[in-house]
């Protein structure tokens, strides 16, 4: 493997005296090919990662909002909640779970669309199987829910700061 490129280059200079100095062939260095796809692949995963955390920021944001507006919208359900024993913390466990259970059902919903998409386009259109790893899906899944928890804790902060009396009387 060390020297098949200037192995390479030394077959070219032969063929090409053997030829006449004329270029009438065509050599072509597995390595080469090898070391361009290589090049190709690392520029494409770059290019994912650069458009998967973009669109992970901007789910991020998305359950956040609504965490947000939620909080607002059910200020009544945690002073009532607050005012018969519930504790911060346990304000701020639902509130979190529910933006777990949110960014989790969001993760399921694009696993199953990117393995259908997946499997459409490969088998349909190219003509080759595709497979979905499990260490994917799981990875997948667990940049869900850490997603889910760095969006909704600021909500949940919010909502067990929340104050029993003055939610009570939020119309």
């Amino acid at each position: 493997e060390d020297t098949l490129h200037e192995a390479g280059v030394s077959i070219r200079r032969l063929l090409s005296a053997l030829h006449g100095g004329v270029e009438d062939f065509s050599l072509v260095i597995p390595l080469d090919l090898l070391k361009q796809k290589q090049q190709s692949q690392r520029l494409l995963d770059i290019l994912t990662i650069c458009i998967s955390s973009i669109a992970l920021v901007v789910g991020g944001i998305g359950i956040m909002n609504i965490m947000l507006s939620t909080v607002t919208e059910r200020t009544r359900e945690i002073g009532i909640r607050r005012a018969v024993g519930a504790t911060r913390g346990n304000v701020t466990w639902q509130f979190l779970i529910e933006a777990v259970l949110l960014s989790l059902i969001g993760g399921l919903v694009g696993i199953a669309a990117g393995a259908f998409l997946a499997g459409v386009l490969a088998v349909q259109l190219l003509g080759i199987p595709a497979t979905v790893s499990g260490l994917a899906v799981f990875g997948a899944l667990g940049v869900s829910i850490t997603v889910g928890v760095v969006a909704g804790i600021g909500p949940a902060w919010q909502a067990a700061r929340v104050d029993p009396a003055v939610a009570l009387r939020y119309e």
